[in-house]
């Protein structure tokens, strides 16, 4: 019982540091993309 609960914390330790990567990975580059709208927008307005 002790080895299998050792296991199943390590998995979802494993899947939480994962899940946050890809989290921080795509906010960045959905940020890069929204900046890089909006200073587009500012050009073509002027």
């Amino acid at each position: 019982m002790d080895e299998q609960l050792r296991i199943i914390l390590i998995i979802i330790v494993s899947v939480s540091i994962f899940g946050l990567l890809v989290f921080v990975f795509v906010r960045n580059y959905i940020k890069n993309k929204i900046d890089n709208l909006i200073k587009e927008t500012n050009k073509k307005s002027k």
